[in-house]
C-alpha cells in the first residue's frame, strides 16, 4: 500500500495526536479533512476504527475493521480489530474463530495469542487460555504480558496463575 501524501498525512497525524490526548471530537474533525481518495487507505481506516472503539460504537467499529482487512489483508491489526469488535458485541466464539484462523498467517504477532487467551478464558476454557497466554509471553516477553493480563478483566478467571507463566 502506498504512503499517504500531504496534506492527508498531516491530517492523519493530527488525528492520532488528538486520539492520544483522548479528544475524539478533534480527531474526528481532522479525519473529515482527509481527501476522498485517501479515505480508504488503511492508515485512515485504522484511525476511524480507533475513534469508534474509543466511543464504544462496536457495530460501526466492526464495519471499519472489515474495511481495514479488505484494504490491507496482510496487516494483523485489521483482523485483531475485527475480532475485538466481535468480542465486545458478545460474539466471542466468532472472535475466537476469526483469530484462530490467523495464527499461522501472523506467527510473530503477540496480540493474536493474547486475545485468544482472553476469548478462551471468557468461553470457560481456562487451560487453553493459559496456553495462549504463554505463547503471547514467548513472543512479547513475560513481564509485559503479565502486566497486561494483571488488569485485563477478560483474564480475571486465571489471574491467580499469572506467576506460573
Amino acid at each position: 500500500m502506498h504512503a499517504l501524501d500531504y496534506p492527508d498525512r498531516h491530517f492523519v497525524r493530527a488525528a492520532e495526536g488528538w486520539l492520544e490526548l483522548g479528544d475524539s471530537a478533534e480527531a474526528a474533525r481532522e479525519l473529515r479533512l482527509v481527501s476522498r481518495e485517501a479515505a480508504g487507505h488503511p492508515d485512515v481506516l485504522e484511525l476511524g476504527w480507533r475513534l469508534h472503539a474509543m466511543k464504544g460504537q462496536w457495530d460501526d467499529a466492526l464495519t471499519v475493521a472489515e474495511q481495514v482487512t479488505a484494504a490491507a489483508p496482510d496487516r494483523p491489526s485489521g483482523w485483531i480489530h475485527q475480532s475485538y469488535c466481535l468480542h465486545e458485541l458478545k460474539r466471542t466464539r466468532e472472535a475466537w474463530d476469526l483469530l484462530l484462523d490467523k495464527v499461522a498467517q501472523f506467527p510473530r504477532d503477540s496480540i493474536i495469542p493474547y486475545n485468544l487467551a482472553c476469548y478462551a478464558c471468557q468461553m470457560g476454557d481456562l487451560v487453553a487460555a493459559r496456553e495462549w497466554l504463554k505463547k503471547a509471553a514467548q513472543l512479547r516477553g513475560i513481564g509485559e504480558i503479565r502486566a497486561m493480563a494483571a488488569s485485563d478483566p477478560d483474564l480475571a478467571p486465571i489471574r491467580d496463575s499469572l506467576d506460573k507463566l
